[in-house]
């Protein structure tokens, strides 16, 4: 059977629950009346454009890909670039670099970048070993990020050149230095204390191990985290996306998916090496992305507070002999997007702001409260061959439970200070707590809750 190409087989696209005798039979019909189409399509954009791969296609030869293999060789590299012979070789769905493909597009596109740049990894490399854990290869752990994404252009470079195609890291590691105005009015304080080694000096600055990851997902792994199947992870992901990615429905061959969404950063403050070890105490804090807060310091949430308060448990831990962690996710507000979260702000405000009704705003605006699901972000802890977090600096009950049913113990939840919460957070803090967040203060009932009162606005129409 001829390749698919242009949007000849779209009819064949719409329904996943085709078989493949189905497949062929539809596409064999339709290639005759799309002709035109494809011609004029050719004309427009140059050569033709081959939209989507079909499992039966009698090209395809995908590059091998055994994703928990403890033989780094055996197991191979992701591969989802089309450029070489990547149409017929990749092994993964999507595109590398998250929401920043479509910037790399647009790069192409405007002329300011050769399509056929070929990146040069030359001492790029990590400055830091991290040793593979026995969870990189455990099938109930790592399902959202590749384990071996930091090293991928130089294990599998030989097998990019023998097979024409692309390889690329979806991690990267460096080290570098924190400075922020916080930190520095904690060591005037002394709350912290400069070491030369962690806080390096008056200034509050602090030496730390960073990584950068990009999602990549192993389907039937994310499909069972979070409870569903993986032909209804993969429906939705195609539907959902209105078709963006076809090949989650006509490529069941392939497991593995590189969704447009924001990665995470990891900050590590200590020995990176000393992390999986059960003896070292670790501090962590998983925090989720507020850029009103974290970055432009709006008081209506405790996130910024939380953040700083978390970066310097993690470096006393280190201080102290142990790790401190700070994973920070891109899921801005709940990952339903700064949008709806200013939506749900301006809902809030005008109807009083009261704690009582702080989730139903955005449910009756999202048609969810949360979006995170959690079930996910253990990953990276997984990576880092964590077993065991001594200081929890979380109140987050769906972090917790997610963390620990994923058979990670944890010693102790550590709250934020109530001296460190903004006024006008409250709100948040305070149904937060209600619906099920660590506190060892008071739980408001409902009743208490419609007490709870944010500041009044003037200027809302």
């Amino acid at each position: 059977m001829a390749p698919t190409s242009l949007v000849a087989n779209h009819a064949c696209l719409c329904d996943h629950t085709m078989n493949q005798h189905q497949h062929k039979t539809a596409q064999s019909s339709t290639n005759a009346d799309q002709q035109p189409l494809n011609e004029s399509l050719a004309q427009i954009y140059g050569d033709q454009i081959r939209l989507a791969t079909i499992s039966g296609d009698a090209d395809l030869k995908p590059i091998k890909l055994d994703w928990f293999n403890q033989d780094w060789k055996q197991r191979g590299p992701i591969v989802c670039s089309r450029r070489g012979d990547g149409i017929t070789k990749h092994n993964a769905i999507g595109a590398h670099s998250g929401p920043y493909s479509i910037y790399h597009a647009l790069s192409i596109a405007s002329g300011q970048l050769d399509s056929k740049h070929v990146p040069d990894y030359t001492n790029a490399q990590p400055p830091v070993d991290f040793a593979p854990q026995p969870q990189w290869y455990d099938k109930e752990k790592i399902a959202s990020i590749d384990p071996l994404g930091h090293l991928a252009p130089w294990i599998y470079g030989d097998v990019a050149e023998a097979e024409n195609v692309e390889v690329r890291p979806s991690m990267s590691i460096t080290k570098a230095i924190l400075s922020l105005p916080e930190i520095k009015e904690e060591v005037k304080k002394g709350n912290l204390k400069p070491d030369g080694k962690i806080v390096l000096n008056e200034d509050g600055e602090m030496a730390v191990t960073k990584i950068a990851v990009d999602p990549v997902w192993y389907l039937p792994g994310v499909a069972k985290k979070l409870g569903v199947t993986e032909n209804e992870l993969r429906r939705a992901l195609f539907e959902d996306t209105n078709g963006m990615y076809p090949e989650l429905v006509t490529r069941p061959d392939i497991k593995t998916f590189l969704p447009p969404i924001g990665g995470t950063t990891v900050y590590i403050f200590g020995n990176p090496e000393d992390i999986p070890n059960p003896e070292k105490s670790l501090a962590l804090r998983v925090h989720d992305e507020c850029s009103g807060s974290d970055v432009f310091l709006s008081d209506i949430c405790s996130c910024r507070c939380y953040l700083i308060f978390g970066l310097r448990e993690a470096a006393k831990e280190a201080q102290k002999g142990g790790n401190g962690v700070v994973a920070y996710f891109r899921k801005e507000g709940r990952s339903l997007g700064e949008v709806t979260k200013y939506l749900v702000y301006n809902a809030r405000k005008r109807a009083g702001d009261t704690a009582d009704a702080y989730f139903h705003r955005t449910e009756c605006i999202a048609g969810v409260k949360d979006a995170r699901f959690q079930e996910l972000m253990p990953d990276i802890l997984h990576w880092l061959g964590i077993t065991r977090i001594d200081r929890m600096l979380s109140m987050s009950n769906m972090k917790h439970d997610s963390i620990v049913d994923q058979g990670i113990e944890i010693v102790e939840r550590v709250e934020i200070p109530d001296e460190l919460l903004p006024a006008d957070s409250r709100v948040e803090i305070d149904a937060k707590i209600a619906s099920g967040y660590f506190t060892n203060g008071h739980v408001y009932t409902q009743e208490e809750l419609k007490t709870i009162h944010g500041r009044k606005w003037d200027g809302f129409k």
